[in-house]
């Protein structure tokens, strides 16, 4: 169940005793894959030496063998971990990987964010409470870093490199384009422009709505897409049928 080294997850020299079940685990991850139930990290008393296997109140080294159970320990997570700079955030209520002076908690989003983005980034309250639209997985504790994208919704990043990988460009929860699709709409302008419709769809229009400004208008139709007259946007959907149809013509 243990080794010295710890698991796949963390470095350390200790095992968990779990609160819940009092077994022991190298972490409360594989705890969890292990067992029907979660293991609650913060409620963890014990554990137990790997070098000597006594069991003592959790702590950084062990009081009978001296071992350092990890190079970084956090007594409130109850984290043992090798040295990745990380620092306990008292807003999340979680250790977060550093360094701390490369990120600031946002009090609206409740969410340590990269220093960049200070300033530079839409709010969205609470935003980290939620799952990863994607793979529906935990994100404000996750091991896995989260994306914030322009909207200000969040996914992991390794959903979000899938995204861009299959081509997908659109935020699962509003729409709005995950990045700048300036390059994108270009080449869309140049196609449409040697495209022209057949002659009975030239001069018909069509409502559209625009996932990325919210604009309500009325553009050309063209089966490559609908460009937005207010921000010129490609990411666009029909909000109704055609308006102007084609010219009739009657034979004589």
């Amino acid at each position: 169940m243990a080794s010295p080294a710890g698991c796949e997850h963390y470095v350390r020299s200790c095992l968990l005793k779990a609160p819940c079940c009092g077994k022991l685990y190298v972490c409360r991850l594989c705890h969890d894959a292990e067992e029907n139930h979660q293991m609650d990290r913060f409620r963890v008393r014990e554990v137990q030496c790997s070098e000597c296997q006594t069991v003592q109140q959790a702590q950084q080294t062990c009081q009978q063998c001296n071992v350092q159970f990890g190079e970084y320990y956090c007594d409130i997570c109850h984290l043992f971990d090798k040295d990745k700079k990380q620092y306990h955030c008292q807003p999340c209520g979680i250790c977060r990987i550093g360094p701390r002076e490369k990120y600031f908690h946002c009090e609206k989003c409740n969410l340590c964010l990269a220093q960049d983005l200070l300033g530079n980034h839409k709010c969205v309250e609470n935003v980290s409470r939620q799952n990863c639209p994607v793979c529906m997985e935990d994100i404000h504790t996750s091991r896995i870093g989260a994306h914030v994208l322009p909207c200000g919704h969040l996914l992991h990043k390794t959903c979000f490199d899938d995204m861009v990988r299959t081509g997908a460009y659109r935020c699962p929860l509003c729409m709005h384009s995950a990045w700048s699709m300036e390059d994108h709409w270009d080449q869309i302008d140049k196609e449409i422009a040697q495209s022209p419709m057949p002659t009975e769809y030239q001069g018909a229009t069509v409502k559209i709505i625009c996932n990325d400004c919210q604009a309500h208008c009325t553009v050309p139709f063209h089966v490559l897409g609908m460009k937005c007259s207010s921000c010129g946007s490609y990411n666009t959907a029909q909000d109704g049928g055609l308006i102007q149809q084609l010219r009739v013509y009657h034979r004589t």
